[in-house]
């Protein structure tokens, strides 16, 4: 059964909804499902705007088939190679044997390494400034590295304003029925899976990201719809969603609040976190998230760190080191680029207390992150005639987040 939304008169959704599916990239929770999105384009030529995962394909079949109603399928662009998008390649050139294929050079290098043969199927090569017409409908490329592999393209139509963004505007979360983002409350039931997709799956390319913000900007006269290869189309309110991508890959933050991560054996560390919560909320500070880095997904724990402007790293010592799954959250803050956030150290152990120093050294290794001059350090747990010390620490904190 075909599934399908009208974007504009001649372009149509065909893509398909994924509950099936736990985590995305095999990595991310996904809770909400996902969207693969492709789009029709039935101009004088038809134009298939990428493919879907494998698991999809039956689905964009189906769509497919509605849409072009017995027409062929002249042209198939390709933006981004990855399998979730590029998967279903080998099946549409299977059942559209005159089907010209468009991309980047970068992509039909990659399309042979998946193992894609497009025969003897035109290929015609796209690079930055490339434009191509379909009848009244034209095209113009964009080149768009590491947004977020050195493949992708966006693409432009000049003349109903669609911009397909490939991955770049996306967001975890299925569509269910709703396609545009005025659709649903975006701010409330997306922004969150927008905000995590972005800082987990492209935040490293920040700089990149900011090229072809830029790039776009001497365009935005001519975008009506931002059309990604996840999550909704948005056809209103552009400036929103376009202002908080520029806030993400510049790595400021959108909120001043204090993410507390804290990494707990016992629960002593723990007790000291939560009470530094509550002490930051007694001083006024009401924008404090808490996780315990053992039981939250990284992911989350990153996308919190990109919305905050401030950190607290709360860890026992374990091995001599720095409990493992703090570790961790602190080399995908690393690998993932997050810079200009301040940060508070909380360290605990019974003997040999090191996770505060090498937390901080750490933290020496990125950009522009100010680590506060006094850490609190927890000797096996926080007895009550301390409490001085973590009332101490949470001025320091609320005194720096209220600037």
């Amino acid at each position: 059964m075909y599934n399908v939304r009208k974007v504009t008169e001649d372009l149509f959704w065909v893509g398909a909804n994924d509950h099936r599916l736990h985590l995305f990239e095999n990595i991310h929770p996904i809770p909400r499902g996902v969207s693969y999105n492709a789009y029709v384009l039935t101009d004088e030529q038809t134009v298939l705007f990428d493919t879907v995962d494998w698991s999809a394909c039956r689905q964009l079949l189906e769509n497919l088939d509605h849409v072009l109603a017995g027409r062929p399928l002249d042209y198939l662009v390709i933006h981004h190679m990855e399998p979730d998008h590029g998967a279903s390649i080998q099946e549409i050139l299977l059942r559209y044997p005159q089907v010209k294929v468009i991309s980047s050079a970068k992509a039909f290098t990659m399309m042979k390494q998946f193992g894609f043969s497009t025969g003897d199927h035109e290929c015609v090569e796209v690079k930055e400034g490339s434009t191509l017409s379909f009848g009244k409908h034209s095209l113009t490329f964009l080149s768009a590295p590491m947004v977020h592999w050195p493949e992708v393209l966006v693409s432009l139509d000049t003349t109903n304003g669609a911009l397909f963004s490939a991955d770049a505007f996306g967001s975890f979360g299925a569509l269910d029925g709703a396609l545009f983002a005025d659709e649903v409350n975006f701010d409330r039931d997306w922004i969150d899976d927008a905000r995590r997709y972005y800082t987990n799956i492209v935040g490293k390319y920040g700089p990149q990201v900011q090229a072809l913000l830029k790039k776009a900007s001497g365009l935005l006269d001519q975008i009506k719809f931002i059309c990604p290869l996840h999550g909704p189309v948005w056809r209103e309110n552009l400036s929103y969603f376009v202002e908080k991508h520029d806030l993400w890959s510049r790595y400021e933050p959108e909120d001043r609040g204090v993410l507390i991560a804290y990494a707990s054996m016992y629960g002593n560390t723990e007790e000291a976190a939560q009470g530094l919560a509550t002490r930051l909320y007694e001083r006024g500070v009401k924008n404090v998230v808490v996780h315990d880095v053992s039981n939250s997904h990284v992911s989350y724990l990153i996308a919190d760190a990109f919305r905050l402007s401030h950190i607290v790293l709360a860890s026992v010592t374990y091995n001599l080191g720095i409990y493992p799954v703090m570790h961790n959250f602190i080399s995908d803050m690393k690998a993932l680029n997050l810079q200009n956030r301040t940060v508070g150290l909380i360290e605990n152990g019974t003997w040999a207390i090191k996770s505060g120093e090498l937390m901080q050294k750490e933290l020496e290794g990125m950009k522009n992150m100010t680590v506060l001059p006094d850490k609190l350090t927890l000797t096996s747990s926080l007895p009550a005639e301390r409490a001085c010390d973590l009332d101490a620490f949470a001025d320091a904190l609320a005194a720096s987040v209220k600037g």
